[in-house]
């Protein structure tokens, strides 16, 4: 386990429901487990020699807790699930959240029902990626490659 305040390590932070990604509505989430996406995050990332911590949690306040006990990151993927629609706690708390960090999304969530298409979290982050399944993770992870000063992979 990386330190917490390790800035050569990335944290991948998911929220509500996706925990159960495989078998969650595979029609609209795909078959790739979380697990299957933090191997694939941890790959994108090993080039530059960081180490991914992964967190997951349904409630909001660990999402919080995780965050401020990591903010010495090198920089953040988070999938903040429904948290995204009306997370105001966790969107102050990404708001105080120093390493730049990348929203993401399995599904586009414009092409869904009209309630996902407003983002309290996605204005304050770096980028946003959705549509694209579980590649919408592996691509986060590449912006924060470039969006993180250092040596290139």
């Amino acid at each position: 386990m990386t330190a917490a305040g390790d800035p050569r390590s990335v944290l991948l932070l998911n929220g509500p429901n996706l925990g159960t990604l495989g078998s969650r509505q595979p029609e609209i989430y795909g078959t790739d487990t979380l697990a299957d996406i933090e191997a694939a995050v941890a790959r994108e990332v090993a080039g530059r020699g960081w180490r991914v911590i992964c967190a997951q949690h349904n409630g909001e306040g660990e999402l919080i807790d995780v965050l401020q006990r990591h903010r010495r990151v090198a920089g953040a993927v988070v999938n903040p699930g429904a948290f995204m629609i009306a997370g105001w706690a966790l969107r102050d708390a990404l708001a105080d959240f120093p390493p730049p960090w990348v929203e993401v999304h399995l599904s586009n969530v414009w092409g869904r029902e009209a309630f996902r298409h407003q983002s309290v979290t996605a204005p304050l982050a770096s980028g946003v990626v959705m549509g694209l399944g579980s590649l919408g993770y592996r691509l986060a992870a590449r912006a924060l490659l470039e969006l993180v000063p250092g040596d290139r992979p």
